[in-house]
């Protein structure tokens, strides 16, 4: 029997969703209506799961989604919900979750294509990518489909009692254990798992290109903001951990020589497929590359290393030109494909780029990137750093400077060539979480680097965000086509509160520090487990699921729960809002299990717990209208330090802010372990303070 539904994807916001509106699947909206009508038709849901960046999404969407044989049958035997990941992110977390527990333990991705129950939404059969003609090892998707249906027919009890399992399974998740063994929350908080980490992170670090563990290589920016941290208190304590430098310096500098760095167009790929960062999954995604611009901006700083400076600058140029919005934000990413190839915008051959060059930049430019060596990617050259230019100079008789100029000029013309190119869709989804990276990534970059353009980017960001997604009360998540396309989750409150943070360091403005609070008001009331600890992704009143998850792990992005804990640490002692600061202690208390099982996995909770056990360092100055800019710059690193410039005029401000008067032209103000000392109001004290 055919199905009488029809296609829906056309009503929808995401550029994902609505890639597939063509479909002859009659792809639905996960909602209550077609959950009823799954219940209704006593048919199994088929759950497809992806984004828009996804090559592989692409691959099988061509492959099955877009073939009426294979259409027919999914309309025939399922109830067929098609979801964006972007969007719906407490969905894709659930069932990346049960595919692991489904599939002993394997990882899941995407594609995800999960059947449920109609019943209850168990998931009783899940995996990733399957292909239309067989292959070694996989089943044909229409074979899965079918196999699927039958089972779902004939083994009725079966479901059920997988259904109760992955029920205890998802609660269990929820006790704390190390090892196994239940835990007792009643002991302290320490330094212990500091050293943990180090050591894990040690065991697995590829000593020849850096990075962490076995292709595919991602970018575990958290992991390197822990080294960077650690070092910084080494440093501090005169006994640098040159282990944790190394490692820190190794990775990040072999990842900007590396083809997952556009060495042309600025910016990075979301991943490597191989051990030394060459050849990458060429999609662009706005939240690693807004992790990267913070972590380069600060290591840049920290080390005084001019070339991790301009690959900071790169990223910030290559995210304003291409993905920014008339809005004033970001969109959310780049595809892997362009021309139905993937990374066909950004390879080249040889004689594309004599053709693009002026001829005598070319030796030079060939030498550096590669082109004389043979392909790197079938048949075609993707772009690396392939020798040094002291060498190039040495073999070409030029000046280093030369050289330097030479290949600046090049990579300039031939951004201009490639811009010729069909370039990769873009997907036009704004999402507060992602934007906040990407905010707090140019604040970064700003106050390290002293560019307050950057600054100033990062602030129109905010006031979009502001004035288009928070109502007074809440906060909506996505942005997409003109319209509000989503909720907001844990990670749109505690990453948009962090960056505002950051921004408040580098320009002071009253309204965004009235949004931090209002913004941390709201998480608490809206996520906070209030007997527990900790914060859930969803709020209280959200769609109820089959699973409400606490995440303490990092993924691709940091733990929300990390991150929260951090920002309210140091607003609450910014303000002397002891709230915050019970909900951070107690956030890192209900993550304490977590955080001890595996601590290399949970490195922004790492970081929130070095500043719940020592207190930042608040320094607030008042100071003269018209110096507040000079005042902000960073002088120095002291990522430890929360450095806000408040001007003279401001008044009435929150909390304990309101007491830190202007006295005169200059005062200073130092908060250590929760207590605000007495003003300084000579500069010239102040320099040695």
């Amino acid at each position: 029997m055919t199905s009488s539904l029809k296609n829906k994807l056309s009503e929808a916001t995401s550029p994902y969703l609505r890639q597939h509106q063509d479909n002859p699947v009659a792809w639905q909206a996960w909602n209550e209506q077609t959950l009823v009508l799954a219940r209704d038709s006593d048919k199994p849901i088929l759950l497809s799961i992806g984004y828009s960046a996804c090559h592989w999404c692409h691959v099988m969407a061509h492959e099955s989604f877009a073939d009426p044989e294979t259409a027919s049958l999914m309309n025939e035997l399922f109830i067929n919900i098609k979801v964006d990941r972007e969007e719906r992110p407490d969905l894709d977390k659930i069932y990346q979750l049960t595919h692991s527990l489904l599939n002993e333990g394997s990882p899941g991705g995407w594609p995800l294509t999960v059947f449920l129950s109609p019943y209850t939404q168990m998931p009783f059969f899940s995996g990733t990518y399957f292909p239309k003609r067989s292959r070694p090892g996989l089943l044909t998707f229409k074979e899965v489909c079918r196999r699927a249906a039958d089972f779902y027919a004939e083994q009725g009890e079966n479901i059920a009692q997988q259904a109760t399992a992955i029920s205890a399974a998802l609660a269990e998740l929820d006790m704390p254990r190390i090892m196994g063994v239940h835990t007792d929350l009643s002991y302290g908080l320490s330094y212990g798992p500091f050293d943990i980490a180090r050591a894990q992170l040690h065991s697995s670090f590829d000593k020849t290109y850096g990075g962490f563990g076995a292709p595919p290589k991602f970018l575990h920016t958290t992991r390197l903001s822990l080294l960077l941290r650690h070092w910084y208190a080494t440093r501090q304590q005169g006994a640098v951990d040159i282990r944790s430098e190394s490692m820190l310096l190794h990775t990040l500098r072999n990842m900007a020589a590396g083809g997952i760095a556009d060495q042309i167009g600025g910016g990075f790929y979301r991943y490597s497929t191989d051990d030394g960062w060459a050849i990458p999954h060429f999609e662009k995604m706005l939240y690693d590359n807004g992790l990267l611009l913070s972590l380069y901006s600060e290591v840049a700083m920290a080390f005084d290393d001019e070339g991790l400076r301009q690959v900071a600058l790169d990223i910030a140029r290559w995210a304003i030109q291409t993905l920014r919005s008339s809005t004033a934000g970001f969109y959310n990413a780049l595809d892997a494909d362009s021309s139905g190839e993937e990374g066909a915008y950004y390879l080249w051959a040889p004689d594309e780029v004599k053709a693009a060059l002026n001829e005598e930049f070319y030796p030079v430019f060939a030498q550096r990137y590669g082109l004389d060596k043979p392909p790197n990617f079938e048949g075609r050259w993707h772009l690396v750093v392939a020798v040094d230019i002291e060498e190039i100079a040495s073999s070409c008789s030029l000046e280093i400077n030369e050289v330097d100029a030479q290949l600046q000029q090049a990579r300039k013309q031939l951004l201009l060539s490639r811009e010729q190119r069909v370039p990769p869709a873009i997907d036009n989804k704004q999402l507060v979480s992602w934007n906040a990276l990407m905010t707090k990534g140019l604040a970064d970059a700003g106050r390290y680097l002293n560019k307050s353009e950057l600054v100033v980017v990062a602030q129109q960001s905010i006031d979009f965000i502001r004035t288009t997604l928070w109502d007074g009360k809440n906060l909506y998540g996505g942005f997409t086509q003109g319209q509000i396309s989503s909720e907001a989750y844990l990670d749109d409150y505690a990453f948009l509160i962090d960056a505002l943070l950051s921004s408040q360091q580098a320009r002071w403005r009253r309204v965004d520090l009235d949004f931090a609070i209002d913004l941390a008001n709201a998480m608490l009331e809206q996520f906070a487990d209030k007997e527990k600890g900790g914060f859930y992704f969803t709020a209280h009143q959200q769609q109820k699921l089959i699973h409400r998850s606490k995440d303490y792990a990092d993924e691709a992005i940091p733990a929300g729960n990390g991150v929260a804990a951090k920002a309210l640490t140091r607003l609450g002692y910014l303000i002397g809002e002891t709230r915050y600061i019970d909900a951070a202690m107690n956030t890192i208390k209900a993550a304490w299990a977590a955080i001890q099982s595996m601590p290399s996995a949970h490195c922004s909770l790492l970081l929130a717990l070095d500043e719940v056990l020592t207190p930042p360092e608040i320094l607030v100055l008042r100071v003269a209208d018209d110096v507040v800019d000079e005042w902000a710059h960073a002088p120095s690193y002291t990522p430890r330090q929360l450095r806000i410039v408040i001007p003279n005029s401001e008044s009435e401000l929150p909390g304990v802010l309101n007491s830190l008067t202007s006295k005169g032209l200059f005062a200073a103000y130092r908060c250590r372990h929760g207590c605000y000392e007495f003003a300084v109001t000579d500069p010239a004290e102040f320099a040695n303070y």
